[in-house]
């Protein structure tokens, strides 16, 4: 078998949340690291994101944690409330065993990509943009890599990080199944935070599920989940008045911020879909991780946190093992389960927020995974 400290140059497709983890944490096992992304500006889209103990757990493991912590929101606890945003029940985020890691948090995600993106060529990886891969071709010894200008190069392993629609996911596997629609689709909107939203919140017990996650200490983001038929885009100048009749009926600090959506409100409007890819993940000598492997909805914000621990345990077992083989088997047997517990549980919550189950049936589930996330990786 190929003695893995010959195993050095790596190629990283996708420089997203799982794709700069995995480039930060290899060079910092002393891997020499190329990583391309498609977009040329290297940009990053959407709200914010909600961030749970495990997820920051894992950004201490690829040295962020404090940066996250001095410019993001970190607490502990999900306050459940009603309609009218009474407090019912608060939902714990257990510690994940270190003092200094909270339960929770959020942040928005340009803010997560300068982070780790300033990290990523601060360590000296090798980046390539508006570029992505036409070709894989495995051997005992390596893989060759054909990319879409043309060049090609010769690595020792490939990492396909390229999102939920996957290009390497596709050469790798042609026939695999693909995302799914799940019937929801999520409205996302940046607020002023007030004083009163000290911690996540969910409103429950309504016909749709709306919830606020604080991301740093003036601003917060709220989420709405609709029940609907895949539709077309809607056009931007429509977005704010459709928002606002989806949030008739709520009171609190969901009716002020009702209130306040107008012509500049900034609504980002997406349908939800996920799937977890079969056994295998990987094919010779490149293997997928993050989005590319198991994308899931948002119902247990843990989809950024999945694809950073896969990051950790990649190049912890590329160190660890004597073969490229052995290195993949031991991170799909680390990695497979948690990966399905968080994608079929965030998919059945998803499924009992639209049957309108009780509020209790809806946060128990929630409480239930987290409690196994917060163990050991």
């Amino acid at each position: 078998m190929q003695d893995l400290k010959k195993v050095q140059k790596i190629l990283i497709v996708g420089g997203g949340i799982g794709g700069m983890s995995a480039a930060i944490s290899m060079r910092r096992k002393g891997m020499d690291v190329d990583l391309i992304d498609l977009d040329p500006q290297w940009r990053v889209y959407g709200a914010g994101i909600s961030i749970t103990g495990p997820t920051l757990r894992a950004f201490k493991g690829v040295g962020i944690l404090d940066e996250v912590m001095q410019q993001a929101y970190t607490g502990d606890g999900i306050q459940v409330c009603d309609v009218n945003g009474k407090p019912v029940h608060v939902v714990p985020t257990p510690l994940v065993g270190a003092d200094d890691v909270p339960g929770s948090g959020g942040i928005m995600r340009p803010l997560l990509h300068s982070i780790l993106s300033r990290r990523t060529k601060e360590l000296g990886t090798q980046v390539r943009l508006g570029i992505t891969v036409d070709g894989l071709t495995s051997d005992d010894q390596g893989v060759d890599v054909v990319f879409s200008d043309g060049s090609t190069h010769r690595y020792d392993a490939v990492v396909g990080a390229d999102g939920v629609f996957s290009r390497v996911r596709r050469l790798l596997f042609p026939n695999a199944p693909g995302p799914e629609y799940t019937g929801q689709c999520v409205w996302r909107i940046t607020v002023p935070r007030p004083e009163s939203v000290v911690r996540r919140m969910f409103f429950l017990g309504g016909e749709l599920k709306v919830g606020l996650t604080p991301v740093s200490r003036d601003e917060m983001y709220m989420f709405l989940l609709e029940p609907a038929p895949k539709r077309d885009i809607i056009p931007d100048a429509e977005l704010p008045l459709k928002l606002s009749r989806l949030m008739q009926g709520y009171g609190g600090v969901l009716r002020d911020i009702r209130e306040n959506l107008n012509s500049s409100s900034q609504i980002v409007l997406r349908p939800l879909e996920g799937f977890l890819l079969p056994r295998p993940w990987e094919k010779g000598r490149a293997i997928l991780i993050g989005d590319a492997a198991h994308p899931t909805t948002p119902q247990l914000a843990s989809g950024a946190g999945m694809a950073v621990e896969d990051a950790l345990v990649l190049a912890e077992e590329l160190v660890q093992q004597p073969s490229i083989t052995q290195a993949f088997e031991s991170f799909m047997a680390r990695r497979y389960e948690r990966c399905r517990l968080v994608v079929e549980n965030s998919l059945e919550i998803g499924r009992r927020e639209q049957a309108r189950a009780p509020m209790e049936k809806q946060a128990e589930l929630v409480e239930q995974s987290l409690r196994v996330l917060a163990q050991p990786i």
